[in-house]
């Protein structure tokens, strides 16, 4: 069974959650929260049988009948066995969950709710204190948990607040907050100031809270105790609406706005100015007695409507309150945006007897909401527009080229070789690289383009109103620009890119086709050598559908057994004799028939699926070959290896049990390697070679001369053969150039102690001018083409 990561999916959850194996009902991965209940280590839960975690009857019959096969999911409350032998109540729920056809596990999900039975039953308790005292006293009386929760309250705190009673029969406490909020003049300080209440458990505090009503209350506040601690909040309100009517101005003040963090300011019914508080002068930059007796009107304006005062005055007539976004103008000039609210007081006998104006800085908010802005439409790194902002930038061009019936570019940009920068100058240096380039592209573009980046090393460009040629020619900039060598830190290099162009409409009408029809052109230019661009044709969509269709087919075909090993003879060049063979690989579909190895390789190659494909064929050929040998036929058989089977870093390891496994002699195993792989890493190379060569098989380079080829190696690698490639036997009867260079490596190879085996041989002419130049051994049709076991042990085998 393959190990599964399930550390990413279960982390982030909140409850604790376990998952069991469904066969040994054992736990195999638990996260945080698990471990955190249980009161135990990750190390120590992982292994453990779920069954020593239960602590009920209905839990170990479920686990019973799980194993049976009787039953799969179940939820309910229960109790949990933690590490010290504590019951604790839960909720628990099982669940089976596939990971994918032939997966399947439990995932235990886990809700302690022991806390809530214990805080249940402590407000319980409160609460019938509480609610004796109530309804005993003149205030207005709310009580609150900690957490702003309402524990109780009296008639008379509701009629203060005129909450309707279908409101406080809903028992909904966030809807009764809300409602004390929109009663309240200045709803942003009352919610600031219960902010820093709720934060403060031991705090005690007098506030004066005007309401939209004209009336004033006078809010007292004091810790509720219990056993020591606070538990809670007790809310006092009182109103002295007609005790401040009976105080002077000063006294007004002094208790209404001293304290205020806003800048407050009390008008008489003309808009004149009263009184003011010092946050008044603070905002204004200005002291507070030069404000008295000038005008409220003259103090703020909007420089979108001129007729803010007349707005103002019908507001409060209707409603008895404004509030709005204004601003002030400073005496330098400048101008700063201010929140503002207007709200009336009446007397007793409902005439106008004051405005208070509440007014609050909005700069800082400004700010932060235009660097919130910022950054949601910008790439923080290179300040260029992301995604969401080309997105919006496109549907507008997407518009108007519809309208206007004009076209536009997406241009896909991916740098080359980026992920070595990153690599081995780190990911800072990468960073800078990032910038450099950034800054480059912006000078290829005009202001009516739009340069963004994806992430990583992956840019998009909309050239704006830009046919075919104008796309090439920025293109064109775009590789120039990068070509020139950067310079960072006294170190010079060169960077490169590869694009892809898709056009409007013709390859795509919204953005998202667009991106993708460029990237896959860009893709085609990767595969072709990279630093250049190139246009998006529809058959590149075609060609990528039929490689994830190969991969498809092929991952199905090993799954169910549709590979087959074929094995071609490697006989004496004089004597015809049977030296070796070579296994090939052989793969016939139900759907798409006989596939040639010349389309299905590179595409398994491609997509990496060629590691099991690998294996697959050394298996089952090391499981050939010691089948012959165990029948009295002993043969060398001869296994290609892929680049990345090789590089693999437990690839000896691999091979080595794979013939222990079947029990074959070393001997009789023969790897075959192209250049190509040998040079990426020489010394690892070698590292590895050498392993191979310890086990006692042989090792033989295939394709000889046609890759990049060094005689260094050949010394240097423990090689036991070379195989002549057969692009040169074909023209042998023609070209001069293909027998001097077959001869060469004949000669080359017998001076090295190499043995020298020619492949492709289909002529008898072509055999006899390998006897004539001493090869040793040749492989091709002209012997046998490549036979199931069965054929070619009953052809070459059943003489021997």
């Amino acid at each position: 069974m393959k190990a599964i990561d399930w550390t990413p999916l279960i982390e982030g959850m909140l409850e604790a959650v376990w998952v069991v194996d469904p066969l040994s009902l054992r736990i195999v991965a638990v996260n945080q929260a698990a471990c955190q209940l249980q009161a135990l280590t990750r190390d120590e839960m992982i292994g453990r049988p779920v069954i020593e975690m239960t602590a009920s009857p209905e839990d170990m019959f479920f686990w019973e009948d799980v194993a049976a096969g009787q039953s799969d999911h179940i939820q309910s409350e229960t109790l949990l066995r933690r590490a010290d032998g504590r019951a604790v109540q839960v909720e628990r729920r099982v669940s089976r969950v596939r990971a994918d056809d032939m997966l399947r596990f439990y995932v235990v999900g886990i809700l302690d709710h022991s806390e809530q039975r214990r805080v249940e039953g402590e407000l319980e308790k409160l609460v019938a204190e509480l609610r004796a005292t109530l309804e005993s006293t003149a205030d207005g009386i709310l009580v609150c948990d900690l957490d702003g929760g309402i524990r109780g309250y009296n008639q008379h705190f509701a009629q203060l607040w005129d909450i309707p009673q279908a409101l406080l029969m809903a028992r909904d406490d966030a809807a009764i907050h809300a409602h004390l909020a929109t009663h309240v003049a200045d709803t942003e300080h009352y919610s600031q100031r219960l902010r820093q209440i709720t934060r403060s458990p031991l705090l005690e505090g007098n506030d004066l809270l005007v309401l939209r009503s004209g009336r004033v209350l006078e809010r007292v506040t004091l810790p509720q105790y219990g056993r020591g601690r606070p538990i809670g909040r007790v809310y006092s309100f009182r109103d002295i609406t007609d005790r401040l009517a009976a105080e002077t101005q000063l006294q007004l003040a002094a208790k209404v706005f001293e304290s205020s963090l806003d800048a407050i300011f009390v008008t008489d019914p003309a808009y004149r100015i009263l009184v003011v508080n010092p946050s008044a002068g603070r905002l204004l930059q200005c002291e507070p007695p030069t404000l008295l007796g000038s005008s409220s009107r003259d103090l703020f304006f909007s420089p979108h409507d001129p007729e803010l005062t007349a707005q103002i005055d019908e507001k409060l007539v209707q409603n008895g309150f404004w509030e709005g976004e204004v601003w002030h103008r400073r005496p330098d000039g400048s101008a700063f945006a201010v929140l503002a609210s207007w709200v009336l007081l009446r007397d007793s006998d409902g005439n106008p007897r004051n405005i208070v104006v509440f007014a609050k800085d909005l700069t800082e908010k400004l700010a932060a909401q235009q660097r919130i802005e910022q950054l949601a439409y910008s790439d923080p790194l290179t300040g260029l527009p992301n995604r969401l902002l080309l997105t919006e930038r496109v549907e507008h061009a997407l518009h108007l080229a519809q309208r206007e019936n004009t076209t536009f570019a997406i241009l896909f940009l991916d740098l080359d070789r980026f992920k070595q920068i990153n690599d081995s100058l780190g990911h800072l240096f990468g960073d800078r690289v990032l910038i450099e380039v950034a800054h480059r592209l912006k000078g290829c573009l005009r202001q009516t383009d739009t340069l963004s980046r994806l992430g990583g090393d992956e840019f998009v460009i909309h050239l704006h109103e830009a046919d075919a040629r104008a796309a090439e020619v920025t293109a064109q900039r775009i590789l120039d620009a990068l070509s020139k060598p950067v310079e960072l830190d006294g170190m010079h290099f060169t960077i490169s890119c590869s694009m892809g162009i898709a056009m409007q409409p013709g390859d795509g009408r919204t953005l998202d086709e667009l991106i993708k029809h460029a990237d896959t052109a860009m893709y085609r230019v990767k595969e072709r050598g990279k630093g250049n661009f190139r246009f998006y044709q529809p058959q590149m969509n075609v060609d990528l559908l039929a490689r994830v269709k190969m991969d498809h087919a092929m991952r199905q075909a090993l799954a169910d057994s549709r590979f087959a090993l074929h094995y071609q003879p490697q006989v004496d060049t004089v004597s015809g004799a049977l030296r070796a063979c070579e296994a090939l690989l052989r793969w016939n579909d139900p759907q798409l028939g006989q596939v040639s190895p010349g389309i299905f390789i590179p595409v398994a190659e491609e997509t990496g699926f060629i590691v099991q494909v690998g294996l697959w064929v050394l298996q089952e050929a090391v499981r050939q070959a010691a089948s012959w040998a165990t029948a009295g036929h002993p043969l060398r058989v001869s296994v290609n290896v892929s680049a990345l089977q090789f590089q693999h870093s437990q690839f000896a390891a691999t091979v080595a049990d794979c013939l222990l496994e079947h029990g074959l002699d070393p001997a009789l195993l023969e790897l075959e390697l192209t250049e190509s792989i040998l040079i990426h890493d020489a010394d690892e190379a070698l590292e590895r070679l050498q392993a191979l060569a310890a086990l006692g098989i042989k090792l033989s380079i295939d394709d000889f001369g046609t890759g990049y080829s060094s005689l260094g190696y050949l010394k240097q690698f423990p090689i036991h053969k070379l195989k002549i490639d057969r692009s040169f036997i074909a023209s042998l009867h023609e070209q001069e150039s293909d027998r001097a260079i077959v001869t060469a490596v004949v000669q080359m190879g017998h001076a090295l102690r190499l043995e020298v085996v020619a492949e492709g041989v289909e002529t008898e002419t072509q055999r006899a001018f390998l006897a004539r130049v001493g090869c040793d051994q040749f492989q091709g049709f002209l012997r046998s083409p490549g036979l199931p076991a069965a054929e070619f042990e009953l052809r070459f085998l059943s003489g021997t």
